[in-house]
């Protein structure tokens, strides 16, 4: 009786806002927002009983108070501004999101094909695209994630992109979502559908642009379709007080090729929630993630990978580069279905310990109801090889730069995997950057 009079409280904020929202956008949209908030009111937020939370504590953003982000307001942020942060220069369109709306003066879109959609979730929505109306909400699940149900109750707006059958979109779509800190949540939601031979890679950022705590609550729905290709980096950099809770939900169609890149840096609390279903024969799925903490930090990494027909691959590599008091959490599982013979799937994580005060926690799963399947996962969590430095001292460098040398080429384990060479340049500059901050701001302590 207890827990529950506690999961009301927490609740009750968010089911009277709702009562604000529940109408808005177009009618198509009412019900999918009245299941999400049901979803979300019987569920509560998670605790550490729940043993997909067990390593994460979410009480700090159950307190937090609630004020949603419901209509564009003025933000001051100019075009130059956009200029200065990551992945700027990289040839390609560019949406802008402020506190979870469309931007249309900071965004930079060209001329795109006829039959390819490239804009604002909102505007889709009530044009009634075809394609949106399809996928919305069929993709992600929320029976067991609060966080996904919360955002389908209340998301407004987002990116929408889809690339018909057949076409090779040559540059990435830069999807940049940028939080003014101003106390409030925002609930993007994007929905990406690649058509039948197609071929896509989206890069989706998130950083924040003021110093007052706030909460980022975004869900990504991507559709792969038969024989196409997407590779997607998520590249988080939040404020040093922001909560960033993000679900990745992804459907994979025959022959589908997709891989996925999950950057986190920034946030005092992030989680990603990566879903990925193997629809068709012959897929190929690639997961990657780094996460690089310092100070409190809590960064959370909660995979399943579904196998639901057979003759697919699955390889997911996750680093983690721990300093200070701050803690990294992996939870992977793998699925495998009783039709899905001939899988191959294979999860490692890895996690570098630099003090004696850092934590990691690991929690690789295999669930496996096929006969003819290769499955293996893996975790470790240690410190800086003394026989390596050593090695490296040995040949005439310094023992801080033998310890950089090995930091970067554990990080770069993941950043090497990124194929398209510009951001993974990019990537790879912007990881040295922080560890080179991390470090000097530790030396200075």
């Amino acid at each position: 009786m207890i827990e529950t009079q506690e999961v009301m409280k927490e609740t009750d904020p968010y089911v009277a806002e709702f009562e604000r929202v529940e109408k808005s956008g177009p009618s198509w949209i009412y019900p999918i927002r009245q299941a999400g908030m049901a979803r979300f009111s019987e569920l509560g937020f998670p605790t550490l009983r729940d043993e997909d939370w067990r390593f994460t504590n979410v009480a700090p953003i159950a307190k937090f108070p609630f004020r949603p982000s419901l209509e564009a307001g003025e933000h001051g942020i100019r075009a130059g501004e956009i200029e200065r942060l990551p992945f700027s220069k990289i040839p390609g369109c560019r949406l802008v999101f402020v506190d979870g709306f469309f931007s249309q003066e900071l965004s930079s879109i060209q001329p795109i094909s006829k039959g390819c959609y490239l804009g604002s979730l909102a505007t889709a929505s009530a044009e009634g695209h075809p394609v949106l109306q399809k996928h919305l909400a069929r993709h992600a699940r929320t029976e067991r994630n609060a966080f996904t149900a919360l955002n389908t109750a209340f998301f407004t707006d987002g990116a929408f992109v889809h690339v018909p059958d057949g076409m090779d979109f040559e540059h990435p779509v830069h999807l940049l979502f940028l939080s003014t800190g101003r106390g409030c949540t925002s609930f993007p939601r994007n929905v990406i559908v690649a058509g039948k031979n197609s071929r896509l890679s989206v890069i989706e950022s998130y950083a924040g642009v003021g110093e007052q705590a706030y909460v980022t609550n975004a869900v990504s729905e991507i559709v792969v379709g038969e024989n196409a290709s997407v590779e997607h980096c998520k590249f988080q950099d939040e404020a040093p007080g922001a909560f960033h809770m993000a679900g990745i939900h992804a459907t994979l169609s025959r022959s589908a090729k997709f891989v996925y890149h999950s950057i986190a840096l920034g946030a005092q609390l992030s989680r990603n929630n990566i879903h990925t279903c193997l629809d068709g024969a012959g897929v190929e799925c690639i997961l990657n993630g780094l996460y690089i903490t310092k100070d409190s930090q809590t960064a959370d990494h909660w995979m399943f990978v579904e196998h639901a027909q057979p003759n697919c691959n699955s390889h997911e590599y996750f680093n983690g580069i721990l300093e200070g008091n701050s803690k990294g959490v992996f939870h992977g599982r793998i699925f495998v279905h009783q039709v899905a013979q001939k899988t191959d799937a294979k999860q490692t994580n890895k996690n570098l310990l630099l003090s004696d005060n850092a934590t990691a926690n690991a929690k690789p799963q295999l669930e496996i109801y096929a006969d003819d399947v290769k499955c293996t996962h893996g975790a470790t969590i240690g410190q800086l090889n003394d026989d390596a430095i050593f090695y490296l001292r040995a040949r005439g460098l310094s023992k801080e730069t033998a310890k950089r040398m090995l930091i970067h080429a554990f990080a770069g384990e993941i950043t090497e995997r990124v194929r398209l060479r510009p951001l993974r340049e990019e990537l790879d500059q912007l990881v040295w950057d922080r560890l080179e901050q991390n470090e000097q701001v530790a030396v200075n302590r």
